[in-house]
């Protein structure tokens, strides 16, 4: 298929409706191995839209690949980004359906809310201005590719994996905070998993704010005051099963809990956010 004649929305369906029955579909690059990023991310706008329609409100980004590690095994030099929806918040210590993703894994993360728009390209200082608040949060990924095996337009047209999230109850002016050395300790079923720091994230949270508003100035986007920015893994994601139950503590910003149940409906949804005041890859993961 050419690049003249491919069709971004009809890949923009096949991507959204995988992801809404919770199964996988073959790499979109293997029959377009010429798939550029930009195309990649038309689709991947243009799932965000289809979901739009459906009533979901975009209520912030996410931000992939902003480990060094990350960026060397996909064979990049900068990170991607994802879109929010309202339809993918979970409260915290709330629970979704494990059979409604199929193989979800879950990330530590920290998350800026922001208190005013944001245009790139900025510094990550002038990228704080920006921030009314930061908070704890966990990210549970799900790539609609199987065994989460991608190239990098493939995982950018999939949303850069992104399924849900949810944000803990406690929000930090980033001022009163040590943005760039957070501990954090992931936990499940009561067993430490994985225990990293906010430096894994492009070595300071505010440097991944900075780099996606300036991605989003490359094609005239900006980001706005209200939105929520997650801003990277802090360490691996770990693989998912039903029964988990996930708790993250992050130092100076508190816990967020969640929960994977068996059945098939998850429990995602909620609209508030919290009071601010390549060559295919295996084994790729999208943060």
């Amino acid at each position: 298929m050419s690049q003249s004649t491919r069709d971004i929305k009809g890949i923009a369906k096949l991507l959204d409706t995988a992801a809404r029955e919770g199964r996988t579909v073959p790499q979109i690059s293997l029959e377009l191995p010429d798939l550029t990023v930009e195309e990649a991310y038309r689709i991947q706008r243009a799932s965000i839209a289809r979901r739009i329609r459906r009533g979901a409100r975009l209520v912030g980004m996410k931000m992939g690949l902003t480990s060094l590690a990350k960026m060397e095994q996909m064979g990049v030099h900068a990170p991607i980004y994802g879109h929010l929806t309202s339809d993918m918040i979970l409260e915290d210590g709330g629970t979704f359906a494990h059979g409604a993703l199929g193989h979800p894994r879950v990330e530590p993360e920290v998350a800026f809310v922001l208190g005013a728009d944001l245009h790139g390209p900025v510094t990550p200082a002038q990228a704080l201005l920006a921030v009314d608040g930061v908070c704890a949060a966990l990210e549970v990924i799900n790539s609609r590719y199987a065994n989460f095996r991608f190239s990098l337009p493939d995982v950018i047209a999939d949303n850069a994996s992104s399924a849900l999230f949810v944000l803990g109850s406690r929000v930090v002016s980033p001022a009163d905070l040590d943005l760039g050395n957070l501990g954090m300790v992931m936990s499940i079923n009561g067993v430490v998993s994985q225990v990293g720091s906010s430096a894994a994230i492009l070595d300071h949270p505010a440097r991944s704010l900075a780099a996606l508003a300036g991605l989003l100035a490359e094609s005239g986007e900006h980001l706005k005051a209200g939105q929520i920015v997650l801003a990277g893994g802090a360490t691996a994601a770990v693989a998912l099963q039903p029964g988990d139950r996930v708790h993250l503590e992050v130092d100076s910003l508190g816990c967020v809990d969640l929960a994977v149940r068996m059945d098939a409906a998850p429990d995602a949804g909620a609209d508030a956010a919290p009071d601010a005041g390549a060559d295919a890859a295996p084994d790729a993961g999208a943060s």
